[in-house]
């Protein structure tokens, strides 16, 4: 006999997701590794809202009225800094991780947009150089795949010091995904398990990361921007030392950010959101007198023109997207729902990066899957979602009388929530209130 509905009540501390997680790790004794992002509700741009104009501001009419979008990124102490059309960039994905037309549709789309691309752990493809206007070449703890040609090569230099996702922790790349290909340029044996360092193994400090960032300044003959990417954590105070250690670009990424593959427990519970990050790293860049001189990256989540404007106007230059990108090139798509409840998920729900079963070809080194995503469709998919973003922006930055998405400000926000103002640094809509100011 079913139970009346009435009589069913859901514990919210063991919710059936949490059920399922304990009798998943009884059953199996191993814990659970997944690719993507955290799941939990976390306070996020959507709790902000931009004031558009009416009588005390005059908003821009946008068939005459231009909206610049250009953005130059790296011009601290390098020769040639990077000079986008968009600020929104390609955030590091690796090949490995990705399928090689995976690799090659990112610098597609992003090429024909004007931003840049990046390549992440594992080195280097021809196929994403030979399509990327703008790559940038990330050198993080593992140094899979890194030479000194292929940073004289890139447009600029990543050095990698924590991802959103799992900040303290490293990557991870499972046997299945390990072909000959990818263990050759990781020098690596084909089919078994890596786990990627979670700190570089030649330095202990902030004074030696200055060390190294002269070497790879060196190499490049002191023309490629230098970056630092930091998980979103201790923001402020990582910020200052990337700066003080001579970087011309920080990037720092949220706990919304995706990954290929690590544990659900680093996802969901270690880390701070983007909207937390960003405030702290503008004020350390603000008391260092750098702000505007030192580019500021965000990432972890981004999705839409929206999210981009907002994050602009609390004081980033740019914007780096992951996840949206791969659901742009076919990631999720419902043409392959019924594979993806094959393998036990469903179309908007796929995680299980790690498998290399990826239907779409795109999270896979399977070379059957892989060929079935054409690059060249791919890049023009993720171009288009690239102008939308970058015209949504522009549409909300003319609202808020704006010439230039950079114009963008604190000012042009409020709050819903008081945990979003006490984040952002933001008043709470309807009010002047900013919560701790004045305490």
């Amino acid at each position: 006999m079913e139970p009346a509905p009435h009589a069913l009540r859901e514990s919210a501390t063991f919710d059936r997701a949490t059920i399922h997680a304990i009798q998943r790790a009884a059953e199996t004794g191993v814990y659970d590794i997944r690719g993507g992002g955290a799941k939990r509700r976390l306070p996020h741009f959507d709790d902000l809202l931009l004031l558009g104009a009416s009588m005390s501001r005059y908003p821009l009419e946008g068939y005459r009225e231009r909206c610049g979008t250009d953005v130059a990124l790296g011009g601290r102490h390098a020769a040639s800094p990077l000079r986008l059309r968009t600020p929104v960039t390609i955030a590091g994905m690796s090949f490995g991780a990705l399928s090689a037309q995976a690799k090659e549709a990112l610098g597609r789309g992003a090429s024909e947009v004007g931003t840049s691309t990046t390549t992440g752990d594992g080195g280097m493809t021809p196929e994403e150089r030979g399509h990327s206007e703008h790559l940038v070449y990330q050198y993080l703890p593992s140094r899979y795949g890194m030479n000194p040609d292929d940073l004289r090569a890139a447009d600029a230099i990543e050095v990698v010091l924590g991802q959103g996702a799992k900040p303290g922790g490293g990557g991870m790349l499972l046997g299945q995904k390990i072909t000959e290909r990818v263990a050759g340029m990781r020098t690596l044996p084909v089919g078994v398990d890596q786990r990627s360092a979670c700190r570089h193994p030649d330095w202990t400090g902030p004074d030696d990361l200055a060390i190294k960032i002269l070497e790879l300044r060196e190499i490049t003959d002191w023309e490629k921007p230098v970056y630092v990417k930091i998980g979103a954590t201790r923001t402020y105070y990582d910020v200052r030392l990337a700066v003080q250690a001579g970087a011309d670009v920080v990037v720092v990424d949220g706990m919304q950010g995706g990954t290929a593959a690590t544990q659900d427990v680093f996802i969901e519970h270690v880390g701070i959101p983007v909207l937390a990050a960003l405030p702290q790293a503008v004020r350390a860049l603000q008391e260092m007198g750098v702000h505007r001189e030192v580019q500021l990256i965000v990432s972890g989540g981004i999705r839409s023109g929206a999210d981009l404007a907002k994050a602009l106007a609390l004081g980033a230059d740019a914007v780096a997207i992951g996840t949206a990108a791969l659901i742009a090139l076919g990631d999720n798509h419902p043409k392959y729902d019924a594979e993806y409840r094959r393998l036990g998920s469903a179309a908007g729900y796929y995680d299980d990066y790690q498998d290399g079963r990826d239907p779409a070809g795109i999270s896979t080194q399977d070379e059957e899957l892989a060929a079935r995503l054409d690059p060249v469709e791919a890049g023009r998919r993720l171009a288009n979602y690239l102008r939308v973003m970058t015209m949504e922006a522009q549409v909300l930055a003319r609202a808020c009388g704006k010439s230039h998405l950079l114009h963008l400000e604190p000012e042009d926000l409020v709050a819903l929530t008081v945990e979003a103002a006490a984040m952002a640094r933001v008043p709470l809509a309807g009010t002047g209130w900013i919560p701790g100011e004045g305490l």
